[in-house]
């Protein structure tokens, strides 16, 4: 028997006193739990509403504190608002540049008075340069696939609205690479920094963006620069945590080698380390990119426009023709910066990928090529306008399609619809919110604490009972229930659909490499297009916002069942055969029990993505704490607004420790 068979034997073979002891362990601990519930309200009734008189006045305080760094924080010879603007003002310098030469052109004045002194690139060389740039990242299959993308831009009558997001993203990019491998670095070399920034960077992540657009506008004022300061903000914190990975994983021999050639700290840090780790960083710079992508609509919010602006506008109509078109030109967007970015990190990875040849124009060859294409196709747009500005008359559009086919469905299958939605709405989604609703806060942070101390020690338990207790001090228990019930309703259908399907797509190549396509489209899909086609086929309501979250948070269930069958080792699979075992015993007792660890991490990730859709649903209707973050935002609480999406937080925060701890139990049982 190989060494792995006979280790998957052995962890199989544990004794099965252990495993006993731990689910009477569990079994007390509920039986407790259960009992408290039922016993405990006659008599203490603030164990099942958090006393008014003893909540902690979050929003007031964050609220004040918002006031105060607005109207009176100082640093002497200037304050606080100044600085904030003087950031706004620089980043606003790129960001009309970059627009200038993708859509408004040259301009002189303000306003509607404005004059064009000079067009933008025209949409002819925009496509031949990512041709150009997608030749020399991948190939000419990579040309062909972002000409494809962006000529969808142009085809369809998104070109304008298109490149005022590219401008934006070609700005916001940069800047948030370069500061994530600032703060990466800093983690890295100084292990406190590193305490103190990554409990940050998980608020930055689990915050919803909602709740802190209001300081943002506050800050930076309402305008572009203000987006792309809450898409750094929501954009960054990956590639800062690649970063500190990315370091800790370059070998120690190479480490050694720049010690034995006499290498500074700094020629160590960006000779040595940083280009060591450039493949790893790359899948940073990657994830940059997409989720600066996924805040253009809520970016469009506070005046960042562009595509985003156009989905949020189709919603309010509720044309989901016109929003669908404007979503997949942001997913063709995503498409060809992904695989551009991907190219890249592939081509530097690759045996001889930097050489460069010997010769100016050698070297640059691409960008001397790529300047020719603009100026020729500046020239020839003077004599042919067709070429400088996409003709309006050539322009397709399936929106008017895609709407018809949602009211045809509405019409002829209303009462089927409406039949399943209360079906499911009266036997599942009530129950389950009724019973959480009705359980004691007190005996819930109890249960969380005890779930984080036999997971994961005293750490997770302080962790998980202090972030829950929080929740209720604040006054927020009775909309994270809702919040919790919405979010693990809909995570159980994920995963009752997501499971089945990743299983049957682990074991077909092409139905994977076909699922893949998909999968990609619904994770660059903007948030807000899943709910136009709910919205008009169930209004709205929490069953609306189930089905859109469901549609929305699959695609981690598929993805990580797929990788972790994937992942088994076939040595433990031919040795099931040979034992005489069937296809559902290898399935369910080999390939299913290894890849646990995997799919428990894809549910983490259908969590995460889940809550961070809650919030968006609040426009169908729901009224959790996603409504409270949204309604802060229309009345411009910071307090409220930060108070709630600090609950969505903790929520995500506590869902993400017990799973991930558990996941590592499990793969250490299996290992």
């Amino acid at each position: 028997m190989s060494s792995s068979v006979q280790t998957f034997a052995e962890s199989s073979a544990s004794p099965l006193g252990d495993r006993i002891g731990g689910v009477v362990v569990w079994a007390v601990a509920a039986a407790a739990f259960i009992l408290f519930w039922q016993l405990a309200e006659p008599v203490a009734r603030w164990a099942f509403d958090y006393p008014a008189a003893w909540r902690i006045p979050a929003a007031r305080w964050l609220g004040s504190a918002t006031r105060w760094l607005v109207d009176e924080a100082s640093f002497g010879l200037f304050t606080f608002t100044d600085l904030t603007r003087f950031v706004a003002a620089v980043i606003d310098v790129p960001y009309r540049i970059a627009l200038s030469l993708l859509h408004t052109g040259l301009l002189s004045g303000q306003g509607s008075s404005a004059i064009q002194m000079l067009p933008p690139v025209s949409w002819v060389a925009v496509i031949a340069v990512v041709v150009l740039i997608g030749l020399h990242a991948g190939g000419a299959r990579l040309a062909l696939l972002v000409g494809l993308c962006f000529g969808f831009l142009a085809v369809f009558g998104q070109w304008g609205s298109a490149m005022i997001t590219l401008a934006s993203i070609v700005v916001a990019v940069p800047i948030g690479v370069v500061a994530g491998l600032l703060l990466g670095l800093a983690a890295y070399r100084w292990p406190l920094f590193e305490r103190a920034l990554v409990p940050i960077l998980d608020l930055m992540q689990t915050i919803p963006v909602f709740a802190y657009l209001v300081p943002v506008l506050f800050f930076f004022g309402f305008g572009p620069t203000a987006a792309i300061v809450a898409t750094l903000i929501y954009a960054l914190p990956p590639m800062a945590r690649v970063t500190i990975l990315s370091l800790r994983s370059v070998p120690s021999e190479i480490r050694d080698l720049g010690v034995m050639v006499g290498c500074s700290r700094r020629q160590m840090t960006w000779r040595i380390m940083v280009p060591s780790a450039k493949d790893s960083l790359m899948v940073g710079v990657n994830q940059v990119i997409m989720l600066s992508l996924n805040m253009v609509i809520i970016a469009s919010m506070i005046g960042a426009g562009g595509l985003g602006f156009d989905v949020l506008a189709a919603l309010r109509r509720l044309d989901f023709g016109a929003g669908l078109e404007s979503g997949l030109a942001i997913v063709a967007l995503a498409v060809a910066l992904d695989r551009l970015s991907q190219a890249y990190a592939d081509k530097a990875a690759r045996p001889g990928g930097a050489q460069q040849a010997r010769g100016l124009a050698a070297r640059h060859a691409y960008l001397l090529a790529g300047l020719g294409i603009v100026l020729g196709a500046a020239l020839l747009g003077l004599v042919l306008p067709a070429l400088q500005t996409y003709p309006d008359a050539l322009t397709l559009s399936t929106g008017t399609f895609w709407s018809e086919v949602v009211r045809w469905i509405n019409i002829n299958f209303f009462d089927a619809l409406e039949a399943f939605k209360n079906l499911i709405l009266l036997n599942i989604l009530i129950p389950f919110k009724r019973l959480l609703g009705s359980l004691p806060w007190l005996g819930v942070v109890a249960m969380l604490a005890f779930a984080g101390w036999r997971l994961g020690g005293i750490r997770l338990a302080l962790t998980s009972g202090i972030l829950s207790f929080l929740i209720a001090a604040t006054g927020q228990w009775e909309k994270a229930m809702i919040t919790v019930y919405l979010c693990g309703i809909s995570v159980m259908f994920a995963a009752l659909i997501g499971v089945p399907v990743g299983i049957v797509a682990a074991e077909r190549d092409r139905l994977w490499r076909w699922l893949q396509v998909v999968i990609d489209t619904l994770q660059t899909l903007p948030s807000f297009v899943y709910l136009m086609p709910v919205v008009m086929l169930f209004r709205v309501g929490d069953f609306t916002a189930m089905i859109a979250v469901v549609a929305y948070a699959i695609a981690p269930a598929i993805r990580y069942t797929v990788l972790g069958l994937q992942k088994v080792d076939p040595r433990l699979i031919e040795a099931g055969r040979a034992m005489g075992c069937t296809r559902w015993q290898i399935l369910t007792r080999i390939r299913l029990k290894l890849a646990l660890p995997e799919i428990m991490l894809g549910i983490n990730q259908t969590i995460m993505f889940a809550l961070s859709m809650l919030v968006i649903t609040a426009l169908v209707g729901t009224r959790d704490l996603g409504q409270e973050v949204y309604i802060a935002l229309t009345k411009a609480d910071t307090g409220r607004g930060l108070v709630a999406g600090l609950a969505v937080a903790f929520i995500a925060i506590i869902a993400d420790r017990l799973i991930s701890a558990s996941a590592a139990r499990m793969r250490e049982r299996v290992s």
